[in-house]
């Protein structure tokens, strides 16, 4: 165990149990936020999700989660510059942030310099999402101050490499690592830090919650669903997601057509095409949330369904995992 990195996530933080609710489009609510930083993890504002789909000004929004806790608070920042629409806001959305009092980020999908920059300059920390050492590499020549390993298990955007092999490629960098991917009960939390991670990720375990305002078909299908039951699809964003093998998701197939395929590949086209996908499934996901006659069943987790068997309220996981750290 690194007792050494796990205490300095928790300074970084300044949070007292070393667990993150990812951020997640759409399921990042404000009161499942506020809920899991009261508790005593951190609970990161995903600033789309905010704004699109739970239909707040941004820094309305983070009143409002502020109002609801006083405990540490975290956001994500995608760092993508396909729109230049999209990276205007978030410079905003970053900026507006730190005015708020939020100290700690997590970056992903790009360069994080400019916010390594303006966060440092305000006394905060960045930790940066990476699936293999080029990226931690290029996160930490920007200057992140932690990486978030987002492994083969995890929901969304998952990596290629498992839990144990990523953490050992990633090590040496001699900054805190956060575990991604996998992980939904106690054992779990206790072997990725028995392992030498510093803290670890949970998203789909903080969807089957009473703070989670996701629809109730949604928690129970991840709370229905095993291992075998998630799958890889392209037709989200463009590149490999994994969501819940339901009959929609069958239909619609996993992979993109042979003409998306080609664009995909291509550099003068890929990102242009990843922006026309991305667009494209925010106004699909937003309607996984509804419990109305307009759900579509496109529903994003983990692995970590496994050990996910009821929807239980934010504190009692907490509490549970805080008694898990306690006796390591």
């Amino acid at each position: 165990m690194d007792k050494q990195g796990i205490d300095a996530f928790l300074q970084h933080s300044g949070i007292h149990c070393p667990v993150i609710c990812g951020a997640m489009y759409p399921c990042s609510n404000p009161h499942l936020i506020a809920a899991v930083s009261q508790a005593g993890g951190l609970g990161v504002i995903q600033p789309i999700a905010l704004t699109y789909v739970h239909g707040y000004e941004f820094s309305q929004g983070v009143r409002l989660i502020k109002s609801l806790t006083d405990r540490p608070l975290a956001m994500n920042a995608l760092i993508e510059k396909s729109s230049k629409k999209y990276y205007d806001k978030m410079l905003a959305w970053v900026d507006q942030a730190l005015e708020l009092g939020i100290g700690f980020f997590i970056t992903s999908l790009g360069n994080p310099k400019w916010v390594v920059e303006k966060v440092h300059a305000a006394g905060g920390y960045v930790y940066h999402d990476v699936t293999e050492p080029k990226w931690a590499e290029k996160g930490l020549a920007a200057g992140v101050d932690g990486l978030i390993a987002v492994n083969n298990r995890a929901g969304g955007h998952a990596g290629g490499h498992t839990m144990q092999s990523l953490y050992t490629q990633l090590k040496s960098y001699g900054v805190p690592v956060i575990a991604a991917g996998g992980i939904s009960e106690p054992e779990g939390f206790s072997q990725a830090l028995q392992q030498g991670y510093a803290g670890v990720q949970m998203g789909t375990r903080f969807i089957a919650t009473i703070e989670c305002t996701a629809s109730d078909a949604y928690k129970r299908a991840i709370v229905d669903a095993g291992e075998k039951d998630i799958a890889l699809t392209q037709r989200i964003t463009g590149v490999p997601v994994s969501v819940i093998l339901t009959e929609y998701v069958k239909k619609q197939g996993l992979s993109v057509g042979p003409l998306s395929a080609w664009f995909l590949r291509h550099r003068k086209t890929k990102h242009i095409t990843r922006l026309w996908y991305v667009l494209r499934s925010l106004r699909l996901l937003k309607k996984s949330l509804s419990d109305d006659g307009s759900r579509l069943d496109y529903w994003q987790a983990g692995k970590s369904v496994a050990g996910i068997d009821a929807i239980k309220p934010v504190a009692d996981i907490m509490s549970v995992l805080d008694q898990a750290f306690s006796k390591l």
